[in-house]
């Protein structure tokens, strides 16, 4: 049995960028499963305000220009002003708590619109109001939603997600690995396009 492991950061724009290139991935092998996690970027001491991040307006023109994604207004005026804190965990707790409450195969979607709120928008991916607004435009029991983001599995479940990121050697996001028959490799890290991905997928008798 095949399958794709998507292993991104809600906060990372690489991963913003690459979205596009999962989402259509996704809409095109819909026999494909596809397992999000969560990888943990901005943890620990590199939980900072974005001020000290000076090198993300480059980084954020180059993923533009390989890409075509796009920073929006929200988020360039809450990257000039500086003050924000980018936290992995609380993102990473809310992914799980959107997975947990979504059918099979929307995750990839999901985790787009989820990201679309913070590089489109602004706003703060661990804020209430916005695990909700994700929840209610893919029709999930937003309560539900809630409750499992403030609960302590949520966190457990984030935890888990790092590990498990770890041990399969994603050190860096994005990370698409394939998995076949119990064995694992990377098929693509970073910026690819779709034909890229899926020219890989071939090669590897993964997809048709």
């Amino acid at each position: 049995m095949a399958g794709l492991i998507y292993v991104f950061d809600a906060y990372c724009g690489w991963c913003w960028g690459f979205s596009a290139t999962m989402t259509s991935l996704a809409d095109r092998h819909p026999e494909l499963p596809i397992d999000v996690i969560s990888g943990g970027l901005m943890t620990g001491p590199r939980r900072r305000p974005l001020r000290d991040f000076g090198y993300i307006a480059d980084a954020n023109e180059r993923v533009t220009r390989l890409t075509g994604a796009r920073f929006g207004k929200g988020f360039r005026k809450l990257f000039h002003q500086g003050d924000f804190v980018m936290d992995s965990e609380a993102a990473a707790r809310a992914v799980a708590a959107l997975r947990a409450g979504a059918e099979g195969g929307r995750m990839v979607a999901i985790t787009g619109a989820y990201q679309r709120h913070y590089f489109t928008h602004g706003n703060d991916l661990g804020a209430p109001e916005t695990v909700r607004a994700v929840a209610d435009e893919f029709g999930l029991d937003a309560e539900a939603v809630l409750r499992d983001y403030a609960s302590p599995g949520s966190l457990q479940a984030a935890e888990a997600d790092f590990h498990r990121a770890q041990v399969l050697g994603a050190e860096g996001f994005p990370t698409l690995l394939a998995t076949l028959d119990g064995r694992y490799g990377v098929i693509a890290r970073g910026a690819a396009t779709l034909e890229q991905v899926e020219g890989t997928l071939r090669q590897n008798g993964i997809a048709a």
